[in-house]
């Protein structure tokens, strides 16, 4: 298999325009972003959509539905969410879409704080093997990896994004 070459930062603008076109005045956005990566994406969209008081943050290690196979890891990070959900259009924001499984508990720890009227779903790369029927409203590249290879998005200390791919 040739190496993959993915730019993390044209993937970004991709996306970001995306999301930009298709939510331009709709009432009541909200973005959450799943750590670590969708919550990276999610803080640099809300400061280019100007809604940095409509952002928040979600954790899924308590959610997910192998969480007894996986156990807690190291990095649990607080859940914060400070705007009303009830009501509000959520963009929920993922760095890589694979499984579903996260996303899936993402939407359930996000009803835990009300009914919001619509949740769309953005990711920077979608790589396929999904197990539930969960896809990206917003995506800016579709990868094939190997089921032993994860990809992993960076922040640098400017804020810029890079992917690398762990292999198990």
């Amino acid at each position: 298999m040739p190496k993959l070459e993915l730019d993390a930062e044209a993937l970004y603008r991709s996306l970001a325009d995306q999301v930009k076109s298709a939510l331009a005045g709709v009432d009541r956005l909200a973005l959450v972003g799943i750590y670590s990566g969708g919550a990276w994406l999610a803080e640099r969209l809300a400061a280019e959509l100007q809604i940095e008081e409509r952002l928040g943050f979600i954790d899924v290690s308590f959610y997910r539905d192998d969480y007894a196979e996986k156990g807690l890891p190291a990095s649990v990070k607080p859940t914060h969410i400070s705007f009303e959900v009830e009501g509000a259009t959520i963009l929920l924001v993922d760095d890589v879409l694979y499984t579903g499984r996260t996303t899936r508990a993402a939407i359930n720890e996000l009803f835990d704080y009300g009914r919001p009227a619509r949740v769309l779903l953005a990711a920077l790369v979608d790589r396929g093997g999904r197990e539930l029927p969960i896809a990206a409203d917003f995506v800016a590249a579709s990868v094939e990896l190997e089921a032993s290879e994860t990809l992993l998005l960076h922040r640098a200390d400017d804020g810029s994004f890079t992917f690398s791919i762990k292999h198990a």
